[in-house]
């Protein structure tokens, strides 16, 4: 389709000028239709007919072809961005510039790669308009080719001028427009609507967003004013030499040294010519532009992901997790999360981990799952540090609820699993979790029971109340039946007093001979643990017992008897 619609607009032209020619020349002085209609004028325009419905065919597949590129192309660049996302560590996640980087690249995803592919098809269709108009041309003068070359450049070097300016505008832009998406979010979903209602928070939000737009707008309307002032004057150049070219080849049939036909065909030509020509190097400048987009994205795609060297899958006996004096400090900070941490859970043990918030609790979590690795020490599981196990293997030893869990805006029995992807369909194992996390009993008297659509994204979905959450979270930690491991961070924050100490009587019941990880607030359930870890500001303050550390008058003595005394 490229190289028929490029030269089609040549065709066109050398058949309007046969036309023209042949008016001139004829010799028909009746108005006989007969005569008319078979003679050489008439068979120039029935041709001319033909060729621009095949043109106009042409175009329209082409079109075709384009539409359903974009879409191919789109989807395959966002597969690609989001299969890279996959495997990045949580650390880069976590990191503004990456978060950065795969905004860009995913912002310009469905367009940028499929405007590269066009403009290259675009100065493939140009190149071979341009060449058949310079055959046509050099009949007239070698020079006229010449000129219509250089009439084109001065577009060409506005459009490359401003390219590296755009692509850096875009670049600086990523950080305003993350938090021009993050405000629509803000302002338009659900589940903030309450608290924005309450606190009257929508107009603050408002401003916010219109402030940031005119920051943006701001660098946009300085460059789109200075690119069109650039443009205007240098276009003018184009069209001087273009006039110039017109008043010389009028003149030239003025004299009779062209034909009429030829002076009307070289004018298109120009005129044409000019502008194909133009869109030529402007594709030029774009693909310069995409290029740029198509740097940054590689630069995502080829984001380096450390290897995974483990190789342990298994272990024939279970000793239990080990922290050897292990510091974490967070990419960026200046003081240690965790400072030289050690202690040690027997397999089939329970700890519970106390601390204020901000002590670390959920950073050693992070470690002991392998979000994260220790920036000094070691942590062991069955006597095998954890660099050593395979991450997939070691990762399925683990049931984890996080106290921020995701609620997932699917069905009851896909939230609860995508606990466990290997048996993420498998209704038994759905009802076998939510008994265990105590969910069964509210999902059988939802209206579809675990079919039933969780949330309000979607048509027909429900919500739940803060709690039934949490045990559809604390079943899709028991979709792992062959976890051993079970890691809690506040799971009852939202179910009141005596339904906890009922959902950990239970927990307890059914956990047995399973090593639990338990982090909370709540003294009531802590207290059932065989051992409490005590965090302050990230060190290892206390180890032992309820009882032992009631004894020792520290800092969860005084914790425990203030929450007591809030019950009495």
């Amino acid at each position: 389709m490229t190289i028929l619609n490029g030269l089609f607009p040549s065709t066109l032209v050398w058949i309007g000028k046969l036309i023209i020619d042949s008016i001139l020349h004829s010799k028909i002085t009746s108005g006989n239709w007969y005569d008319l209609f078979y003679s050489e004028t008439a068979t120039y325009v029935y041709f001319e007919g033909i060729i621009t419905v095949i043109y106009f065919g042409a175009q329209k597949l082409y079109f075709l072809c384009t539409t359903l590129l974009r879409i191919k192309l789109g989807q395959e660049v966002n597969e690609r961005i989001l299969s890279k996302a996959i495997t990045l560590e949580l650390s880069q996640f976590e990191n503004s510039e990456t978060y950065d980087q795969m905004t860009q690249a995913r912002s310009e995803a469905s367009s940028k790669p499929l405007s590269m592919v066009n403009r290259f098809f675009t100065i493939a269709q140009s190149s071979i308009t341009i060449v058949s108009f310079f055959g046509l041309l050099v009949k007239l003068s070698p020079l006229a080719s010449i000129i219509l070359i250089i009439a084109a450049i001065p577009t060409f070097i506005a459009e490359t001028k401003f390219s590296n300016h755009n692509f850096r505008l875009f670049r600086w832009k990523a950080k305003e427009t993350r938090e021009q998406v993050y405000l629509e979010t803000l302002m338009a979903r659900e589940d903030n609507a309450k608290e924005i209602l309450l606190f009257n928070l929508g107009k603050e939000f408002l401003n916010r967003y219109k402030n940031n737009f005119q920051k943006i707008y701001a660098e946009d309307k300085k460059l789109t004013v200075k690119k069109s002032v650039v443009s205007f004057f240098l276009g003018l150049i184009s069209q001087l030499a273009f006039y110039g070219s017109y008043i010389w080849i009028v003149s030239l049939a003025l004299q009779k040294q062209i034909t009429l036909g030829e002076m009307t065909m070289y004018l298109v030509i120009f005129r044409q010519g000019q502008s194909t020509f133009a869109n030529a190097l402007s594709a030029f400048g774009g693909i310069y532009e995409d290029h740029l987009y198509i740097d940054n994205l590689m630069e995502f795609l080829n984001l380096p992901v450390p290897k995974k060297i483990g190789i342990h899958k298994s272990t024939n006996t279970k000793t239990g997790i080990v922290f050897d004096q292990v510091s974490f400090l967070y990419p960026g900070s200046t003081k240690d999360s965790l400072t030289d941490i050690s202690f040690e859970i027997p397999a089939g043990e329970k700890l519970a981990i106390v601390g204020e918030n901000g002590s670390g609790k959920t950073t050693l979590i992070k470690l002991l799952t392998r979000l994260y690795s220790p920036t000094k020490g070691n942590i062991y599981l069955d006597g095998i540090n954890l660099v050593d196990w395979e991450e997939e293997s070691l990762r399925e030893r683990f049931g984890v609820i996080f106290q921020n869990f995701v609620q997932y805006q699917f069905k009851v029995g896909d939230n609860i699993g995508m606990g466990d992807v290997k048996q993420i369909q498998s209704e038994s194992q759905w009802m076998s979790a939510a008994k265990l996390g105590m969910a069964h009993e509210f999902v059988t008297r939802l209206d579809l029971g675990y079919q039933t659509r969780l949330g309000k994204w979607f048509q027909d979905g429900r919500e739940l109340s803060g709690g039934q959450w949490q045990k559809i979270a604390l079943s899709r930690a028991f979709m792992r039946s062959k976890a051993d491991i079970l890691i809690l961070d506040e799971p009852t924050s939202a179910i009141d007093a005596e339904a906890e100490m009922k959902v950990f009587e239970h927990f307890r019941e059914h956990t047995m001979g399973k090593t639990v990880i338990l982090i909370s607030h709540r003294f009531s359930t802590v207290r059932m643990a065989d051992k409490i870890l005590v965090l302050e500001q990230g060190r290892k303050t206390e180890w032992g017992d309820h009882e032992t550390l009631l004894t020792k008058k520290g800092k969860y003595e005084k914790l425990f008897r203030l929450q007591q005394a809030g019950y009495q």
